[in-house]
């Protein structure tokens, strides 16, 4: 169960570990996972597009295919940010898209655990409007892990999830299956419970992280565990707790194992399917299929939705 990661490190699926590369903007240290970056590059012209979000530079062309670019300093600060020659693009890949974000410089990569992964306050975040996920300790060094999904979302809110493909799915019963959500995101936990509720799924319990999921399972009484708990729904990147290894605990445990374990996550690629089938997880799915997802939860729980 161990993989070779990008940069050489030994990477075991499911210890609950996270490769951080780290970058600056204004001299700040931010963080990206690892998992979502294709490749660094230096900066190249970009072409303006019209009608967009003000952070979004415009598009260029490497190597035949189309990226927009977005200007991460000014979506941060809202303000102008001198360009220079020496910027870097981080080239991402989540959400099955190709996104490149500009930043001054890259620092490095730190490999830590997520439980060194603190959840900022509101003062810091800036509450559910905020960008930061995480406080990481790297080293000596606090480092603000940024919200991509957010980030992308507010730009183009097309590509996130979106309730219509729930209303597509017509009338449908209600039901009173408890399923229990582990994501970090205040924007996305409040989107997957408004998707799943008009979906008929009104029974949800929702937690920041897999850790505080896994402390609530703990103290569930395995003689009525079906009813506390009929399925769980987790995000893979968490401060505390990942959904690998949150996954790998319920499915490792006598008493939680038959619990049907969906990982929904903007990660899915097939290095990270193959992970989530190495920890037990009963379904993967990306994060914006929420149709697809509604499709499985009624498999699962063997609901007969028309």
């Amino acid at each position: 169960m161990a993989d070779q990661g990008k940069n050489g490190i030994l990477l075991e699926t499911g210890t609950n570990e996270i490769e951080i590369m780290e970058f600056t903007i204004d001299e700040n240290l931010y963080g990206i996972n690892v998992a979502k970056v294709r490749e660094i590059m230096m900066c190249q012209p970009v072409k303006p597009m019209p009608h967009t979000h003000p952070a979004v530079e415009g598009i260029f062309k490497p190597r035949d295919t189309v990226i927009t670019v977005v200007d991460l300093p000014k979506y941060l600060t809202g303000q102008e940010h001198r360009h220079e020659e020496k910027d870097l693009f981080i080239v991402t890949n989540f959400n099955k898209m190709h996104v490149a974000f500009r930043v001054d410089t890259v620092v490095g990569i730190s490999r830590i655990s997520w439980a060194d992964i603190q959840k900022p306050d509101s003062t810091i975040s800036g509450g559910a409007d905020g960008v930061a996920t995480g406080i990481a300790q790297c080293g000596e060094d606090l480092v603000s892990i940024l919200d991509f999904e957010r980030i992308v979302a507010e730009i183009a809110p097309e590509t996130t999830i979106q309730i219509s493909e729930v209303e597509a799915l017509g009338t449908r019963e209600r039901n009173s299956n408890a399923i229990w959500v582990a994501e970090d995101s205040v924007l996305l936990s409040k989107m997957i419970r408004e998707s799943l509720e008009r979906a008929g799924y009104t029974n949800l319990r929702m937690f920041p992280n897999g850790a505080e999921l896994w402390h609530a399972l703990e103290e569930c009484d395995p003689e009525h565990l079906e009813q506390e708990v009929a399925l769980i729904i987790t995000d893979l990147e968490m401060p505390q707790m990942d959904g690998h290894h949150l996954t790998k605990l319920i499915k490792s445990s006598k008493d939680y194992h038959k619990i049907p374990v969906v990982i929904f996550s903007s990660l899915i690629t097939e290095e990270m399917r193959r992970k989530g089938r190495e920890v037990g997880a009963d379904e993967q799915l990306s994060k914006p299929e929420i149709g697809h997802l509604i499709g499985v939860l009624d498999e699962l729980l063997g609901l007969s939705q028309k």
